[in-house]
């Protein structure tokens, strides 16, 4: 497969079926980008969330165009970061358009529910996952000399 279709597919699929914004979102991006597709490294997807929550925009969509940018640069970090907002951008645009009461009806609300919950933990795995896979090195001279003081 084409690899710009690759990245605009993949980050597509991830916006579309992920709920509850960039954090929620780093687990199946790790899972995909660093396990299934190989595009990056667990010690790059680290690095990436680190800078991509220190700079401006959705964590989501820095760690998409870095990405993209790393397997196409320029282009692939466009198509990357397009497929990552256009399906949320389509489904607001729907609901904004033809459901004025949307949150009213009470299976969606239900729903909505639900996904918080769900969101949780895709948050708490992440973190979970982010931890243990971290270095675990000795405390650095820099506080070992103050304590010592």
């Amino acid at each position: 497969m084409n690899l710009l279709l690759d990245l605009f597919l993949t980050f597509a699929k991830v916006g579309l079926f992920t709920f509850g914004g960039g954090y929620a979102m780093i687990a199946l991006i790790e899972n995909t980008c660093v396990e299934k597709k190989q595009w990056i490294t667990h010690d790059e997807m680290m690095t990436i969330t680190v800078v991509a929550e220190s700079t401006p925009g959705p964590i989501a969509i820095n760690c998409a165009t870095y990405v993209g940018y790393k397997q196409k640069g320029f282009v692939g970090a466009l198509i990357a970061t397009v497929g990552m907002i256009l399906p949320s951008f389509c489904i607001i645009f729907v609901i904004s358009k033809f459901l004025d009461h949307f949150l009213e009806i009470t299976w969606i609300a239900h729903a909505f529910q639900g996904i918080k919950i769900a969101v949780g933990i895709l948050i708490l795995d992440a973190a979970i996952k982010m931890l243990q896979k971290m270095q675990k090195k000795t405390m650095p001279r820099a506080l070992r000399s103050q304590s010592e003081s």
